[in-house]
């Protein structure tokens, strides 16, 4: 009897690392991680699955979910719209995993307004005002007579990381006034819907529902993105266990390719390569 449980134990523990061995060996590559990256994450597993018959799935939970998944070792690449903290790259280290940081395009946070909103730019002053609650009401940025309805992403959206970094600085905190919303689709179709209303999405979600405004005098579009006069630009990464091989090397070099260059364009966003 014991003779036969050692017997499965180990056909137990070697189902596992068939199954491990068959990962990297190209059967499926799991994504998890932000909604900003998603759209460009979606578009290359079409794209991948298309061309070399390998399952892609793309989870979209946030960024910093992301990172939880490649620390538990629950998803091949983690999919992020910024980069890992300290304390996740010391969670990582401490479970033997190695979080290689891959850039996959760039990206500006555009400010998005109603379209009949007049205003046609902020500063970044003005910004940090409205969503710190020092500035209440749209005409006291040029717009019309109306409470300003600011709209934010929840905490553990790598975007939300980035909107403070980059316009509230060290310790700036947003007012509790702020609504939430849970991905850049979500905000936009609030700020779509809502003549008082502001919030913050990726570069490649603003479309005609919404308007971007100019931030410090300079408009988001690829080129200022590209050459960093927007002053809200940022890299946008797919970070890998240690560095990449086999179908996951393949997937993390698409941003090189000519198809990886036209599919980052059309969904939006702005070539690293």
């Amino acid at each position: 009897m014991k003779i036969f449980r050692k017997i499965c134990f180990g056909a137990a523990l070697l189902g596992l690392a068939a199954s491990t061995d068959a990962l990297a060996a190209g059967n499926r590559i799991v994504m998890d991680g932000s909604t900003t990256v998603g759209p460009i994450a979606k578009a290359f597993a079409a794209s991948f699955t298309r061309r070399t018959g390998v399952e892609v799935t793309v989870s979209e939970s946030g960024s910093g979910n992301g990172a939880k998944s490649l620390i538990n070792k629950s998803c091949d690449i983690a999919n992020m719209s910024r980069p890992m903290k300290e304390n996740e790259l010391s969670a990582a280290k401490g479970l033997g995993v190695n979080p290689v940081k891959n850039i996959v395009a760039l990206d500006g946070l555009a400010m998005i307004v109603h379209p009949s909103n007049r205003v046609r730019n902020f500063t970044r002053a003005q910004i940090r005002g409205i969503y710190t609650g020092a500035i209440t009401n749209w005409s006291q940025v040029g717009g019309p007579n109306a409470p300003i309805v600011m709209i934010q992403r929840e905490s553990n959206s790598g975007t939300q990381d980035a909107f403070k970094e980059l316009v509230l600085g060290e310790g700036g905190t947003v007012s509790n006034r702020a609504e939430t919303q849970a991905s850049n689709g979500a905000i936009k179709s609030r700020v779509a819907s809502t003549p008082a209303a502001i919030g913050f999405v990726g570069f490649g979600f603003a479309d005609r529902s919404v308007k971007a405004v100019a931030v410090d005098g300079v408009q988001p579009s690829a080129v200022t993105v590209r050459n960093g006069r927007y002053p809200l630009h940022r890299q946008l990464f797919m970070y890998t266990n240690g560095v990449p091989s086999g179908v996951v090397r393949q997937f993390i070099d698409i941003p090189k390719s000519a198809e990886g260059r036209r599919i980052i364009s059309e969904t939006g966003f702005v070539n690293y390569y």
